[in-house]
């Protein structure tokens, strides 16, 4: 490797790095639970935690931000990939060398996310997600719409058939000692030392983390990748954020299905205590998957209609877009920090913290990066994670801090 000089991206969409800054609060409250609990997704609610105010907090994370904010990470990322495109063609570079090193680059980082820190990760499914969306850079727009369309409508009526199915079947008994008991060992495996850690995290990994990401997440990103990349090709993205009007009657047309589908979702949870019926839940999965996206278009078009609010927006803009500007770096460390408070490599406090302490750490945590990206990219060409990212795409040694005062 060698160095080379140049600073920041000029000209970059900050709109853009807003919604990545915005995304990163929901990926932290929904993760955050996933730390705190290893009673996260699984059919039966933790006894230590069972108050009205837990079912509460629980609930109200599954209806706002569960299964919506790695969509809109999702959309961006095909939004980016388009704008990466565009970039190399303009460079008089070849782009699928380069995106493939980026490729092979994530899939390393989250192999040592998901083994080290998080078993939830999703870097990885993005990697191999990423070689589909290689090959399927040559659709058009409309044809690109089409298809995220079809996978959606797909996994839908997949998870719906198999609830179908399941309400037809002769009801078996839950085996509710044994989650209990898993749930339990697992919580003391985290406690115990960092090799126990470790080791529980592979086995969450095998025994069910890798099923839903390849089952649940893989399909629905896809789409929505393939929506990001219609989305920047046929300018669709940069014409409606200009048009205030627009964006309103795109959280109007959403809102009422994203919301009655998240509303199904989150009360199939059995955040209250009480558990329903398994093809209930998978039928709640199934419109979830459905409707889900809507509520993402929502996120999206609420934040782009705030952002041209005048003075207010352009505060929030200051405030969202450098955090957005390092998200891989925020996504990592806020995995850190997670393992440190709930895992053997800190305090170890799994299964010991209330959901609601658990979202109050959430929001401090997220206010700090918003802090602590706004004065890393004052002086910075990249957050750290960044940085090594794009040595590692273009072989080279990029600028670490800036050169000019862009």
């Amino acid at each position: 490797m060698h160095p080379t000089a140049p600073s920041a991206p000029s000209g970059r969409d900050h709109a853009i790095d807003a919604l990545r800054g915005f995304a990163l609060l929901g990926i932290l409250l929904v993760n955050a639970g996933s730390f705190a609990s290893t009673y996260f997704g699984v059919d039966v609610p933790d006894p230590a935690f069972s108050r009205p105010v837990d079912h509460a907090v629980r609930w109200l994370v599954s209806l706002v931000f569960e299964t919506k904010f790695y969509l809109l990470f999702s959309l961006l990322f095909g939004y980016s990939f388009a704008l990466q495109m565009d970039s190399a063609a303009r460079a008089g570079s070849a782009f699928v060398p380069r995106f493939m090193r980026r490729l092979g680059g994530l899939a390393l980082l989250g192999l040592a996310h998901a083994w080290l820190l998080f078993a939830g990760d999703i870097l990885l499914t993005y990697a191999i997600l990423g070689l589909v969306l290689l090959a399927l850079r040559g659709l058009r727009p409309s044809t690109a719409v089409a298809l995220a369309l079809a996978l959606l409508l797909a996994s839908t009526a997949g998870w719906g058939l198999l609830a179908w199915l399941l309400a037809h079947a002769p009801l078996a008994e839950l085996p509710v000692a044994e989650l209990h008991a898993k749930a339990q060992q697992a919580a003391q495996a985290y406690r115990a030392s960092v090799v126990d850690a470790v080791a529980q995290r592979g086995r969450d990994m095998a025994e069910g983390a890798w099923f839903v990401l390849a089952f649940v997440q893989a399909p629905c990103a896809l789409a929505m990748f393939l929506l990001g990349l219609a989305a920047q090709r046929s300018g669709f993205l940069v014409r409606v954020a200009q048009q205030p009007e627009r964006l309103r009657r795109w959280v109007v047309a959403c809102l009422p299905l994203g919301a009655a589908g998240a509303l199904f979702y989150a009360s199939a949870q059995g955040s209250a205590g009480v558990r329903l019926p398994e093809h209930v839940g998978l039928a709640a999965l199934a419109v979830d998957l459905g409707t889900a996206p809507l509520l993402t278009f929502v996120y999206v078009a609420g934040l782009l209609w705030a952002l041209r609010s005048g003075r207010a927006g352009h505060r929030l803009g200051a405030l969202l877009a450098p955090a957005g500007r390092m998200a891989l770096s925020n996504y990592l460390l806020q995995s850190v920090v997670g393992a440190l408070v709930f895992t053997a490599y800190g305090l170890a406090l799994v299964g010991r913290v209330a959901p609601w302490q658990v979202v109050v750490g959430a929001l401090a945590l997220y206010a700090a990066q918003l802090a602590l990206s706004r004065r890393w990219m004052a002086t910075h060409a990249y957050g750290p994670a960044e940085w090594l990212l794009r040595a590692f795409t273009l072989w080279q040694r990029p600028a670490w801090r800036r050169t000019g005062g862009g």
